[in-house]
């Protein structure tokens, strides 16, 4: 089984790209969903202890919580300490089910995968990117965004181009959804095609 990393700064359309891959077929692992999911589950007390007034009725106000993390690096590693081992429980769960269902080809989307390691976790990784100006456009339309926080958001994050630079594909959402989606589909058949050509060579490498 290929376990592919996706990844790609605020505004780059990643979302929708994890989309695509399910279309395909493809096993995703949602790290944003698994925190929102632990948000309202057993993350929420080791929260409130942490960040006192952040929690109501049993659930993480992200608002709240966003007023006390974002642009204090101290209290977001604090949260990232609570939060992470979490989360990656969740993904190793993941890889074990899969695995067992012989999968070729499973995603970990994960927004900070440079930022946090988890490139080191992952067979490939494909970034999905778009200009600056497409990616600014699209992040100040959203409800409630402030230069102030775009800049916060951007400083967390390994700049684009570097992220380019390590990738091993990358998908362009700037191009038009089409070409996004034409190009999902190549990478999965790439991908689904490496893992078969392994478990040929490994059924055909005898035994030491």
């Amino acid at each position: 089984m290929i376990v592919l990393g996706l990844t790609g700064s605020i505004g780059m359309g990643k979302s929708t790209t994890a989309k695509m891959f399910a279309d395909e077929g493809v096993p995703v692992h949602d790290a944003d969903a698994t925190v929102h999911a632990l948000y309202a589950g057993r993350s929420a007390p080791l929260i409130e202890k942490a960040f006192p007034g952040t929690v109501i009725d049993g659930v993480v106000d992200r608002a709240e919580l966003g007023k006390q993390v974002v642009g204090n690096p101290d209290a977001m590693k604090r949260l990232e300490a609570i939060v992470h081992p979490l989360v990656r429980e969740e993904e190793i769960a993941f890889l074990e089910k899969n695995r067992s269902e012989n999968r070729p080809l499973v995603v970990l989307d994960i927004p900070l995968l440079y930022e946090t390691g988890g490139d080191k976790r992952v067979d490939r990784v494909v970034v999905v990117t778009a200009p600056a100006a497409v990616q600014r456009q699209r992040v100040m339309g959203r409800p409630g965004m402030t230069e102030e926080r775009f800049e916060a958001l951007l400083a967390r994050q390994t700049p684009d181009a570097e992220k380019r630079r390590r990738a091993d594909f990358l998908v362009d959402t700037s191009l038009g959804m089409e070409a996004a989606r034409a190009k999902v589909g190549n990478i999965v058949a790439v991908l689904t095609a490496m893992d078969r050509q392994k478990e040929a060579l490994d059924e055909n490498t005898p035994p030491l």
